[in-house]
């Protein structure tokens, strides 16, 4: 499995914020803008919560397993693996959703704020909705990092073998 590249989820970020601007002015010039749900960021917090809760009980179960505890409850390699792929699949979304999120923001802010009160409203819910998405960026690279294998040294690499 291929770890998750902060350059890739900036770049879905940065490109979803680009078309999102580019639509909502669009979009405002033909007729109104739809406005950004309150349940945006709110579920973008949910996620991420759900994420650092797994990450740090993965982390709790893992350590424990380690020191070799009597009675630790190990982590089946499948589940561990599950939980990445969650942890993964959930950044991508939210760096999508925050983009799209951030760029209609970003044009709200342009906008004259104080004709449309709803409109500064709306502002207000896309910026927690890129600051929620980039907490589930954050969780996932967090669970991720908790589920990163160590470094088998038992078998040589390519290295090892030009050396030998």
């Amino acid at each position: 499995m291929k770890q998750l590249r902060l350059g890739v989820l900036a770049a879905i970020f940065v490109i979803a914020g680009l078309l999102s601007w580019t639509g909502a002015r669009l979009w405002n010039a033909y007729g109104t803008l739809p406005g950004v749900p309150l349940a945006a960021p709110i579920v973008l917090a949910v996620i991420a919560v759900v994420l650092l809760a797994t990450a740090l009980s993965l982390r709790a179960r893992l350590k424990a397993q380690r020191e070799r505890r009597p009675g630790a409850k190990g982590v089946e390699p499948l589940m561990a693996a599950r939980a990445v792929v969650f942890g993964q699949a959930s950044a991508l979304v939210a760096a999508l959703v925050a983009g799209m999120y951030g760029g209609t923001g970003v044009f709200l802010l342009l906008a004259d704020l104080t004709q449309v009160p709803a409109r500064r409203d709306q502002a207000f819910y896309a910026g927690f909705s890129v600051l929620a998405g980039a907490a589930v960026i954050a969780a996932a690279l967090f669970l991720e990092h908790v589920c990163k294998l160590p470094e088998d040294d038992d078998h040589p690499g390519p290295e090892a073998s030009a050396r030998a």
